[in-house]
């Protein structure tokens, strides 16, 4: 069982100015005021001026959303009460969250600039938020512990190297940035089992996330062919290939579900 008081000893015996090395490389920490929690900044257009947008729906009966048992740790019974499963998100109308749209192919040999503004993953009422984001190769992602209780942050990376470090302190925060693409990269704290997130690591800027009404948009990309792939953690992929000629926009849709 997981006790304040473990957590507030911890914290002693490190101090304020606790810095931890992860396990893998590409990673920094400070122990600073918590940050803004805001989702990553949305990737910035490319040459060109085609779009390609849409929406993501579910067929069927949507699931019910589990809920999360939180009694291990009280700080997390306490902030965020009612907690429940982020697998599966389907608004009554049949829209789906959290599904990461992004060009799979057809970009060639386009090289893309990553973004110097860092995309933030807080641990906020003992959940990551967002629980699916996108980055670039080389851009940073801040990781940000909100909560006033102990998280671990275990990037579970295949391609990349894989890393795990602890953040006892409400405030602390990380940077770590990713050397190659890899879709999907999951993240889980191995002190609270129930919270997990999904990174979309890209070497270029055309991907979404959907929200609440299942809609995506990829802007500003070149004229061309590409494989549009959506993504969701326990519905699968689905792929469409779309062409699209400069300055005009295309709409597709994907439709999920139940396995």
């Amino acid at each position: 069982m997981i006790r304040r008081l473990d957590v507030r000893s911890l914290v002693a015996a490190f101090g304020a100015a606790v810095a931890l090395t992860s396990c893998g490389g590409g990673t920094t920490q400070t122990s600073a005021p918590a940050g803004s929690g805001a989702a990553p900044t949305a990737a910035a257009d490319s040459a060109g001026a085609s779009n390609v947008t849409g929406k993501v729906t579910f067929t069927g009966t949507p699931p019910k959303a589990a809920p999360i048992k939180l009694s291990s740790d009280p700080f997390c019974q306490n902030a965020n009460p009612g907690l429940t499963a982020e697998t599966e998100i389907v608004a009554p109308g049949g829209a789906i969250q959290n599904v990461f749209v992004y060009v799979k192919d057809g970009l060639g040999n386009r090289t893309f600039t990553a973004p110097a503004e860092p995309v933030v993953l807080d641990q906020k009422g003992c959940q990551y938020t967002p629980h699916v984001l996108g980055i670039q190769v080389g851009q940073p992602m801040q990781i940000v512990n909100s909560d006033d209780t102990l998280h671990n942050v275990h990037g579970m990376a295949k391609a990349n190297k894989e890393f795990n470090t602890g953040q006892p302190i409400q405030g602390m925060k990380m940077t770590h940035t990713f050397s190659t693409k890899e879709v999907m990269l999951p993240f889980k704290c191995d002190v609270h089992g129930w919270m997990h997130a999904w990174v979309g690591v890209l070497d270029h800027p055309y991907y979404a996330v959907t929200g609440p009404d299942g809609t995506f948009s990829l802007k500003g990309l070149p004229a061309g062919t590409y494989t549009i792939e959506a993504w969701h953690e326990t519905l699968g992929t689905q792929t469409q290939t779309v062409t699209i000629g400069a300055g005009e926009t295309r709409d597709v849709a994907f439709a999920f579900k139940a396995s």
